[in-house]
């Protein structure tokens, strides 16, 4: 009878300490990717898919060959957005990040000599900030000072513009587009 007490008390005790879960909840927001979307150059409100897009960062990938190249983002498929991510530098500083964005993987990949596909590169600069979420969370990065170009290939250029878009001040969140491209 005195074990069953012992553990009895033993048991309530550890019940009784007993905290919330330090667990940081799926739904938390965390550090954003950067969110792009495609439009058409002349048709500037209409999405328009880019045909057999492979996104991959600066060095990360070289010329990916499938889906599972580690660094590729996207691979040969055919898409009206993407999703990047960005590199967390230190707080204040300006932070670049590289990504090269191939149009037409496919005639890269097909034994066809006389075509190629079309690689351009764009480039992001920005502001890393670290803002406390909560103690099961920690901290989570923003993005502020957005600034995207972009570099053509020698072949021509597919992208005809980029465009910031003007209600976004801060990358806090994945809900809203923050960059356009026009092509």
């Amino acid at each position: 009878m005195k074990k069953l007490k012992f553990t009895f008390l033993l048991l309530l005790v550890a019940l009784i300490s007993c905290e919330r879960d330090d667990i940081c909840a799926e739904t938390t927001p965390t550090t954003p990717r950067l969110m792009v979307e495609f439009y058409d150059a002349t048709e500037t409100e209409e999405l328009k898919p880019v045909t057999r897009l492979t996104a991959y960062g600066e060095g990360l990938a070289n010329n990916p060959t499938n889906d599972n190249t580690e660094g590729t983002l996207v691979y040969n498929t055919n898409a009206t957005a993407i999703e990047l991510p960005l590199l967390i530098g230190n707080e204040g500083e300006i932070t670049t990040s590289r990504f090269i964005l191939e149009k037409d993987t496919n005639l890269r990949l097909d034994e066809d000599v006389d075509t190629d596909s079309n690689i351009d590169i764009i480039e992001i600069s920005y502001e890393t900030e670290f803002v406390y979420v909560s103690r099961a969370c920690g901290y989570k990065s923003i993005f502020k000072n957005l600034q995207v170009s972009f570099e053509t290939s020698d072949d021509g250029a597919w992208i005809s513009g980029i465009e910031v878009v003007d209600t976004v001040e801060i990358v806090e969140n994945e809900n809203t587009v923050h960059v356009r491209i026009l092509h």
